[in-house]
């Protein structure tokens, strides 16, 4: 899985679910998030092959985002998306025998919108981060700040 969260809202842009991930299935996730919402100022990512492929960093580079790596074997430097990870880790993962791909992406789907529109969040004052985001963007609009992971 690919995850893809907010650093300032805590919303979860995109999972992407698939057998195996690679520098391509990273570079079209980014690119729909990024004519939907802008390029971000930078991104957060580990050391994966699919976020250090030179395709991915010159794709960045162009389009002027910049990359913090976090130090490998460091997942605290990543914070927010580790714990993002685990959270979907005890809510979804650990309770579901998936049978097929598609029902893995459905389901896992299904507890993204959930979590972005539903799910109360400590550090957002109980409340979801998608529509603290609509509140927050109607004042001000930065360049977004994305986590891979």
């Amino acid at each position: 899985m690919l995850t893809i969260v907010d650093e300032y809202s805590r919303e979860c842009l995109a999972i992407e679910v698939d057998r195996k991930l690679n520098s391509q299935n990273v570079l079209e996730t980014l690119s729909e998030l990024f004519v939907r919402r802008g390029p971000p100022a930078h991104i957060r990512s580990d050391n994966g092959s699919e976020f250090c492929a030179k395709l991915v960093r010159e794709w960045l580079k162009r389009l002027q985002v910049k990359t913090l790596f976090i130090e490998p074997g460091s997942p605290w430097e990543n914070g927010y998306n580790e714990s993002f990870n685990g959270k979907l880790r005890d809510e979804l993962l650990n309770g579901e025998i998936f049978y097929t791909l598609k029902e893995a992406q459905i389901l896992i789907e299904q507890w993204r919108i959930h979590y972005n529109t539903i799910r109360p969040h400590s550090s957002l004052g109980y409340r979801p981060p998608a529509p603290q985001t609509r509140t927050w963007k109607a004042s001000f609009d930065p360049k977004p700040q994305l986590i891979l992971n």
